[in-house]
């Protein structure tokens, strides 16, 4: 039985689907200890139309959320992250905030996009999403319905992940780009203001020779336990130039004298509302770890 490099395409629990140079192959794992995501380069031991995943080899990047029990990893290899929010369901400024510091924790590349643009409400979704442009980080505005055409450029030389809360139209966005992908979707709830989770599992799509996409299931929580103070401060970019700068080495940046966040956030620097964050995030994190 011949052994094979392939990349995971599909991760259906412990079940996956290798693309390998002799064609896909239904996979399972070897052992209870090895663990494979979407994006996972590889090696298979075939064993006749079916095969083996023996081995994951080194990764780029793992992208994964947590909460204080457990982590759930969700792509490998990935280059950029892109938050799909749309102003109808309305989103959850919070939890794109969370999905971009964990990129941030991988060296992963962020983007914003902002889908259902025909929408009235459009204007205000992405007034809000400013917290984030000022500070660098690209918005793609398009109706996934009719044009995904604004986002390919973006979208080239890069493995991506589309993530978001459900109900903001990744599917409608995958069938657009990938006609062939057949991505199960469903109206949003008005009732409940949300939407309901069509995808059931993640899945790669290739757009061309250097580019791919994987498609995630809808989120509507992402915990960041994984990550530590330390690392959770690095993951605000704009914090970068000020961390170390504290008066006292332990500041936890909440009411200490001599603190370069608080005095960044006063002066204009930073945005308050990001301060804030980090602290409620800080504090979630210490609360969590008391209670192991």
């Amino acid at each position: 039985m011949a052994v094979l490099t392939g990349q995971v395409v599909a991760a259906f629990s412990r079940r996956f689907i290798v693309a390998t140079a002799a064609g896909e192959l239904p996979c399972q794992v070897k052992g209870r200890h090895l663990r494979a995501v979407c994006g996972d380069r590889v090696e298979v031991r075939r064993d006749g139309n079916a095969g083996v995943i023996e081995a994951v080899l080194p990764r780029a990047s793992l992208l994964y959320r947590s909460d204080a029990f457990k982590s759930k990893a969700i792509a490998a290899n990935v280059t950029q992250l892109a938050v799909v929010v749309a102003a109808r369901p309305s989103f959850s400024m919070e939890l794109v905030q969370r999905c971009i510091l964990a990129a941030e924790d991988q060296g992963i590349a962020s983007l914003l996009v902002l889908n259902k643009a025909d929408l009235p409400e459009t204007p205000v979704a992405r007034a809000r999403l400013d917290l984030l442009t000022r500070i660098g980080y690209p918005l793609v505005i398009l109706s996934a319905l009719s044009d995904a055409t604004p986002l390919k450029p973006a979208l080239h030389g890069h493995t991506t992940l589309l993530i978001g809360q459900s109900g903001m139209g990744k599917s409608t966005l995958i069938n657009t780009l990938f006609p062939g992908a057949e991505a199960v979707t469903a109206e949003y709830s008005e009732a409940l203001d949300s939407g309901r989770h069509t995808t059931t599992h993640t899945r790669l799509h290739r757009l061309d020779a250097v580019s791919t996409v994987i498609d995630s299931p809808g989120l509507q929580e992402f915990a960041l336990q994984h990550l530590d103070a330390g690392a959770l401060a690095h993951g605000f970019v704009e914090f970068r130039p000020f961390l170390g700068q504290c008066r006292f080495r332990d500041c936890k940046h909440e009411t200490e004298p001599g603190c370069r966040l608080q005095e960044a956030a006063a002066a204009g620097a930073i945005d308050p509302a990001r301060l804030q964050l980090f602290q409620t995030l800080r504090r979630l994190q210490q609360n969590a770890a008391q209670r192991l």
